[in-house]
C-alpha cells in the first residue's frame, strides 16, 4: 500500500514538469478520421493483456515508464493506433509505415496475440508472415528496453501464439524475464505465475522461479482477487505458497463476495486442502452477509463442501433452501450434481429432496438412465423414500425397463443395491446381478474396486433371500459369500470400549463373538445368545446360520434369543439419525431378518 502511494505522488511530481507535445512530426501524421476514430474507441491497455490487474496503468509501469509515455508524442501516437487497430494487417502495416523500437514491436505482438484470440485467428499464419518475424527480430535486438510489463505481456502472448519454444528468440525473452524477476511487482508475478500455471504447468522452470519469489514477497500480497487468483490457479504448484495464501484469505475472509468465496472453496477441494479455520470463516461470513446467492455459486459450493466433507449444517440450509427455488429450471446434469453432493455429505433437506422427485416425475423423458441411477443412488445412500413412493418408482421402473443389459457393472450393481435400500428392487433386477453369467464378468479380478462390488453383490443376495420371498433364484454360490471379506481393520475406541463393557457381562469368552463376518456382508461388532432369563449361554454350541462355517449344532433352547451388537459411528449424526443412513439401515434391516435382537452401540 505504501509502495503504491508512493507511486503515485511521484508520478503526480513528475507530471507537473512534463510539458504537453507542441506538435507530431510529420513522418507519424495519419488521416484525420483515423485518429478521430481510434481517439472515439474504448481504450484497452495492451500493455495489460493478460494481465491479472485490473487497475490500470498506475500498476503495471514504474513512474519512469509513465513520464516516458506521456512526454513523448510519437509514442503516443503509434501506442494509440495500436490500441485501436481491429486486425493483423493493421498491425502490420504500421510496422512498415514506422520505425519501431523493441518497446513498441512488444506491443504490436501482444496486440497480434490479443487480436487472434478475440476473433478466433490462426496463429500460425501470424506466425509465419515474414512481418512478424521482423517485429521478433526488433524486440530481439533492445530486448533489455522493453518495459517490465510489456516485457511480462510480451511472453505471455509469445506462448499463447503457440511459438516454438526452442527457438533462440523465444528463450532470449525468457531469459529476459527471469534475469528481471527481482525487479517485477507482486502483481506481475502473481499474473505470470497465474499464465504459465496453465499454460505449462508444474515442470516449468520460469514458473517455479516465479513461485520461489511470491513465497519470498508474501508479505506484499494484498488484494482479495489477487489472493483468489494465485490459490485457484498456482496454489496446487507449491504447498508452501498455499499455506501463506490460506493465511492471507482467512484474514480478508470478511471481505471476500460470494463468487470469491466459491471460487476459494473450489480450489481448497480440487486441491484436498481442508483449512478448517478458512472454511469455518467463509462460510460465516457467507450466511451473515451473502443472501441472495446464484445457481452456479450454490452448485459449486455444495460441490466443494462435499468433496471436503466438511459439515456446516446453517450453510446447507441455506443452500438447500435457495436451490429450490431454481429447482423447476434446472437442468438434469445440474439436479443430479446437487443431489450427489447432498448425498455424499449425508445431509437430508426433506423439501429440496420431495422436490426432487417431483422433478423426476415432471421430467422423465429428459432424464437419461445414468441421471436416473444417480438420482437413485442419491435416494438410497440417505435411505431417502419420496411420499409419493408409490407413483415415483412406477415411473423409474418403467424408465429402466430394457436397459438394465447396456449398464456397465458396476453401475448396475450400484444401482441395484441402492433399490434394495429402499425395498424396491424387484425380481428381473436380481436376477440380472446374481445370474452366474454376471459373476463371471467380475471373477479373478482383485482391485478394491472390484472387491467393493463383490461385497454389494453379497447384501444383494442377501436382500434376495431375506426380503423377497417370491424370489425364486439365481443365488451366489457358497464360495462366494466369504470372497469378499476385508482384511484385519484397526480397532477403534468404541470397539474397545464395547469389548470392555462385554466382558464383565459375559462372564466367559465362550459366551460371546467379536468382529463376526456373516454370510450376508455385514459385520456384527458382537454377539451373544441369551436364554429365557436373558443369562448368556456359550455361542459356540449352537448352530450359527448365519456363518460360513458353523462351529456347533444345537438349535436354541426355547426363549432364547441371539442379540447382535452394532456400532454407530458417525460423528455428525445422532444416533436417533441412523436411519438417514441408507447402508445402516439395510444392514440392521438383514441382520433382524436373520432372527438376531440388534442393540445400537454409540
Amino acid at each position: 500500500m505504501a509502495a503504491r502511494l508512493v507511486r503515485r505522488c511521484c508520478w503526480r511530481h513528475f507530471g507537473a514538469f512534463v510539458s504537453p507535445p507542441s506538435a507530431v512530426p510529420a513522418s507519424l501524421l495519419v488521416p484525420a478520421g483515423k485518429v478521430a476514430m481510434a481517439r472515439a474507441l474504448p481504450q484497452a491497455p495492451v500493455a495489460l493483456f493478460h494481465a491479472s490487474s485490473p487497475s490500470g496503468w498506475a500498476d503495471g509501469f514504474s513512474v519512469k515508464e509513465q513520464v516516458e509515455e506521456s512526454g513523448n508524442p510519437e509514442q503516443k501516437v503509434i501506442r494509440e493506433l495500436i490500441e485501436t487497430a481491429t486486425s493483423p494487417q493493421e498491425l502490420f502495416q504500421l510496422s512498415e509505415l514506422h520505425e519501431l523500437n523493441s518497446n513498441q514491436a512488444s506491443l504490436i505482438i501482444t496486440q497480434l496475440s490479443r487480436l487472434a484470440a478475440e476473433k478466433k485467428l490462426e496463429a500460425e499464419k501470424i506466425l509465419q508472415d515474414e512481418r512478424f518475424q521482423q517485429l521478433i527480430d526488433i524486440t530481439d535486438s533492445q530486448i533489455s528496453q522493453v518495459w517490465n510489463n510489456t516485457l511480462v505481456n510480451l511472453l505471455k502472448s509469445l506462448y499463447s501464439l503457440g511459438m516454438d519454444s526452442s527457438r533462440r528468440e523465444m528463450q532470449s525473452v525468457e531469459q529476459e524475464v527471469l534475469w528481471r524477476l527481482r525487479r517485477l511487482t507482486f502483481r506481475q508475478l502473481a499474473s505470470l505465475a497465474e499464465f504459465l500455471a496453465v499454460k505449462q504447468g508444474k515442470e516449468s522452470k520460469l514458473l517455479n522461479e516465479v513461485i520461489r519469489k511470491l513465497e519470498l514477497r508474501w508479505t506484499e500480497l494484498e488484494g482479495t482477487r489477487t489472493v483468489v487468483t494465485l490459490m485457484g490457479k498456482v496454489g496446487q504448484v507449491s504447498p508452501a505458497l498455499m499455506d501463506r495464501l490460506e493465511d492471507k484469505a482467512l484474514e480478508l475472509a470478511e471481505q471476500f463476495n460470494p463468487d470469491d468465496i466459491r471460487k476459494i472453496t473450489l480450489a481448497l477441494a480440487y486441491q484436498n486442502r481442508r483449512c478448517v479455520p478458512l472454511l469455518r470463516a467463509l462460510s460465516y461470513h457467507l450466511i451473515q452477509k451473502h443472501s441472495d446467492l446464484s445457481l452456479s455459486v450454490l452448485m459449486d459450493l455444495i460441490f466443494a463442501y462435499g468433496k471436503l466433507n466438511f459439515h456446516q449444517p446453517q450453510v446447507f440450509q441455506k443452500i438447500a433452501a435457495d436451490l429450490h427455488p431454481h429447482l423447476p429450471t434446472m437442468t438434469p446434469v445440474e439436479v443430479t450434481r446437487c443431489i450427489k453432493s447432498f448425498a455424499f455429505l449425508r445431509w437430508l433437506s426433506l423439501p429440496l429432496f420431495e422436490a426432487i422427485a417431483q422433478y423426476v416425475l415432471d421430467n422423465t423423458k429428459q432424464l437419461s438412465v445414468t441421471h436416473l441411477c444417480s438420482i437413485i443412488l442419491s435416494f438410497a445412500r440417505l435411505n431417502f423414500q419420496p411420499s409419493g413412493s408409490e407413483d415415483f418408482f412406477k415411473a423409474v421402473h418403467e424408465e429402466l425397463q430394457g436397459q438394465l443389459g447396456g449398464l456397465e457393472p458396476h453401475l448396475l450393481t450400484d444401482l441395484v443395491w441402492s433399490l434394495c435400500v429402499l425395498q424396491q428392487a424387484k425380481a428381473p433386477y436380481l436376477q440380472q446381478v446374481l445370474a452366474s453369467d454376471f459373476q463371471a464378468r467380475i471373477r479373478g479380478d482383485q482391485s478394491l474396486k472390484a472387491r467393493s462390488l463383490q461385497l454389494k453383490l453379497i447384501h444383494i443376495n442377501a436382500a434376495a433371500k431375506l426380503e423377497s420371498p417370491d424370489y425364486r433364484g439365481p443365488f451366489l454360490p457358497a464360495e462366494m459369500l466369504s470372497a469378499a471379506e476385508p482384511a484385519g481393520e484397526k480397532v477403534t475406541l468404541l470397539q474397545s470400549g464395547l469389548r470392555q463393557a462385554l466382558a464383565g457381562l459375559l462372564g466367559s469368552q465362550d459366551n460371546g463373538r467379536f468382529d463376526v463376518r456373516t454370510i450376508y456382508g455385514w459385520q456384527i461388532d458382537a454377539e451373544m445368545v441369551v436364554n429365557s432369563e436373558n443369562k448368556p449361554l456359550p455361542v459356540k454350541d449352537f448352530a450359527a446360520p448365519h456363518l460360513p462355517r458353523s462351529e456347533g449344532t444345537k438349535p436354541l433352547p426355547p426363549g432364547a434369543r441371539r442379540v447382535a451388537f452394532l456400532r454407530w459411528e458417525f460423528p455428525n449424526f445422532s444416533n436417533r439419525g441412523k436411519d438417514l443412513l441408507g447402508r445402516y439401515a439395510m444392514a440392521r434391516r438383514h441382520i433382524q431378518a436373520a432372527g438376531f435382537l440388534v442393540v445400537d452401540v454409540s
